[in-house]
């Protein structure tokens, strides 16, 4: 019996609310492993559960699907789903009462979880593990806090309540984007930093995530000066030497999206995923561009898939999570969603 196609290592996105033929055409080329859906993607559950479940059907081994739905600014589902807080506000109960919080940050996240999960969206980019040092708009308030202790704990507890909703978490934007002010978006951030400053402060919530079981890391558009002339999703530095070799990450990475300006120093969309791949990333996204999705397809074409890549992206799917009976789980989503209209 033939095996099914693996996943390949590029997510992508579509333009509309449903699947045209040239969309199906392209995820179910072998170099696509995944799709990120963005607002523009979304009418209502029932359009989107259609669509997610169209989409799984697509290959014999299903796409992964995401989307960015960490809470706050960065909720690309709203109408039909619970408003999510930004994550300052964990880290703010936290601050007052570290029990409320920890509690709070994990009720969130399972309520969250379990939305996204329902409708067929295997995972969401979440938590941030930047620490808000108050000067980059990006970041600020999607931060939980500007102590990494503090950040460290809520996040924890978080991915603990996706774990809970059978969710993996994905830590982002490693090594930490919060120290720098512009926006990787529209810019090239520069972070001056010695190794040892970034170590202490802003990997030390990934570190304790990784050693909780995170499965996920999105590394950060920003440049590392006094490390690596190449952003940190395009170093080996950062990947393998820092993330998989100091660190033990065994989980998978995913590059931010390819068509952000802070990746633009690295070159053309081929380029730009060729590096991220070669640095040690298991897939590569190219968002909001489907000409630069299809160059790069082309330009990786005879690419080799490592075996290892494909388990760690299969490792990202959903599990099942905590088991309950109905009344106890209504009873669960119900103490969850009084906690989360109490944080607005």
């Amino acid at each position: 019996m033939k095996s099914p196609m693996p996943l390949g290592p590029l997510m992508i996105d579509i333009e509309g609310v449903e699947l045209s033929q040239v969309d199906q055409d392209i995820l179910r080329h072998p170099l696509v492993g995944g799709l990120i859906l963005f607002s523009r993607n979304y009418e209502s559950t029932e359009q989107v559960s259609v669509l997610c479940n169209e989409v799984h059907h697509l290959r014999e081994e299903p796409l992964l699907i995401a989307v960015d739905h960490e809470g706050g600014r960065v909720q690309r589902f709203r109408d039909g789903f619970t408003r999510i807080p930004c994550m300052q506000s964990l880290g703010q109960v936290y601050a007052e009462d570290q029990q409320q919080g920890l509690m709070q940050a994990q009720s969130v996240a399972w309520l969250m979880a379990m939305e996204l999960r329902k409708v067929g969206v295997d995972f969401s980019f979440a938590p941030v593990l930047d620490l808000d040092y108050g000067c980059s708009e990006i970041i600020g308030d999607r931060a939980f806090s500007d102590d990494r202790q503090a950040v460290a704990e809520v996040a924890e507890a978080f991915q603990r309540g996706l774990a809970d909703a059978g969710m993996a978490s994905i830590g982002k934007h490693f090594p930490g984007h919060g120290a720098v002010a512009p926006d990787s978006h529209i810019a090239i951030p520069v972070d001056e930093r010695p190794l040892e400053e970034i170590m202490e402060q802003d990997i030390f919530p990934f570190k304790q995530l990784i050693q909780a079981g995170m499965k996920g890391i999105m590394p950060a558009h920003v440049i590392y000066k006094q490390m690596d002339d190449m952003p940190a999703g395009f170093s080996t530095f950062w990947l393998q030497t820092i993330l998989r070799q100091q660190l033990g990450f065994g989980g998978a990475i995913f590059s931010d999206d390819l068509s952000m300006q802070g990746a633009s120093v690295v070159g053309d969309y081929v380029q730009r995923a060729k590096q991220a791949l070669k640095a040690g990333g298991d897939m590569a996204l190219i968002c909001n561009d489907r000409l630069g999705a299809e160059q790069v397809i082309d330009g990786l074409s005879g690419v080799e898939i490592k075996p290892e890549s494909i388990q760690r992206l299969k490792n990202m799917r959903p599990t099942q999570g905590l088991v309950l009976p109905e009344t106890e789980l209504q009873t669960k989503w119900n103490d969850c969603k009084k906690v989360i209209d109490g944080l607005f």
